[in-house]
């Protein structure tokens, strides 16, 4: 047991200290010596093990001229450990409040503009990051674009999600260059979020819940700045940044839409022709954004002959002269 799930480092203890205890359990008593032989120690250091379980109560120590240590039954020594922390972790969360105090009270800032912080450490950066994912409640918005500060993948969003945040992210082509993979981008989708393209944004940028800003001031790899904001009239004028490149940018192939309350997959087909079959909106809307032929077909997995043979066939079913024109067909069709 003691190898498989190790119990008492809750308590702060070493897993040398686990084996001595499960040691004692089993032979309902031990000397020092014998501890030491299991543990493949000296007497001194099994001493120090046994004496931090007497200390917890997990075993009593006999008298004589080699100590013995005996197990108490775990059945009521461990519910009294599990009191002890949970009392410890009630008087920690009791003291957030006065810590996050005190943090505010050390981190150097403008009084006059205590709503609104620069940030110039990409450290910092990434901590404000995974600050706003814990905060948000209801509504999480986001431009992803490179430069990234921190791994695109976010193992922390899947809780973000699963706690009913509406998540919507707009990616940019470099951000399947530098950054996230079209495999990651549609496992989130499947956990939840709203992803679209576009072929440029002029910011990395989020807004929580309508209240809370993290905006780039910089777009160079090399000088990590970004500005943190709750200002309500900054916040409300980048909210509607992020709308109008929302409406702009056109759904990732296999992403997640909320259409009239429902979530599809796909769209849906005009009463006048047929739906698109996947890989044919999933050539449209690369092409829409501007990816090159050669990444298309290396993100379906084609080859670059094969797909501007099935790009040219649906340009003539479309009735376009370039790629524009497509795009423009393809949406009043509502393949897009």
């Amino acid at each position: 047991m003691a190898d498989d799930l190790p119990l008492l480092d809750l308590a702060g203890f070493e897993e040398s200290t686990e084996r001595a205890y499960v040691h004692v359990l089993m032979h309902g008593r031990a000397t020092a010596h014998e501890v030491a032989e299991q543990l493949q120690a000296d007497d001194e250091t099994a001493f120090r093990r046994l004496e931090d379980l007497r200390g917890l109560g997990l075993v009593s120590r006999l008298e004589g001229e080699s100590p013995t240590y005996a197990a108490v039954d775990p059945r009521y020594a461990l519910r009294t450990v599990v009191d002890r922390l949970s009392d410890q972790a009630l008087r920690i969360r009791e003291a957030i409040p006065s810590l996050g105090e005190y943090f505010d009270a050390g981190t150097p800032e403008d009084p006059a503009s205590q709503q609104t912080v620069v940030l110039s450490d990409p450290d910092t950066v990434a901590a404000w990051y995974a600050r706003l994912e814990h905060q948000a409640t209801k509504e999480f918005l986001a431009f992803d674009r490179p430069p990234y500060v921190s791994a695109s993948f976010d193992p922390f969003q899947a809780a973000v999600l699963a706690r009913g945040v509406d998540w919507r992210s707009i990616y940019t082509i470099e951000s399947f260059d530098e950054g996230s993979t079209w495999e990651e981008v549609e496992l989130l989708a499947e956990q939840g979020e709203q992803s679209r393209i576009t072929d440029e944004l002029p910011l990395k940028l989020v807004i929580v819940d309508g209240s809370t800003a993290l905006v780039s001031l910089s777009l160079d790899p090399g000088r990590i700045e970004a500005l943190i904001t709750h200002a309500p009239p900054l916040v409300a004028a980048l909210h509607e940044l992020f709308e109008f490149h929302w409406a702009r940018a056109v759904p990732l192939p296999g992403a997640r839409e909320q259409v009239a309350g429902t979530t599809s997959a796909a769209p849906l087909a005009t009463a006048a022709g047929r739906p698109p079959t996947p890989e044919e909106r999933a050539i449209l809307t690369l092409m829409a954004v501007g990816m090159k032929d050669d990444a298309i077909a290396r993100r379906l997995g084609v080859s670059a002959r094969t797909l501007r043979r099935r790009s040219q066939e649906l340009l003539a079913e479309l009735g376009a002269g370039n790629r524009f024109q497509a795009g423009v067909e393809a949406a009043r069709r509502g393949w897009l």
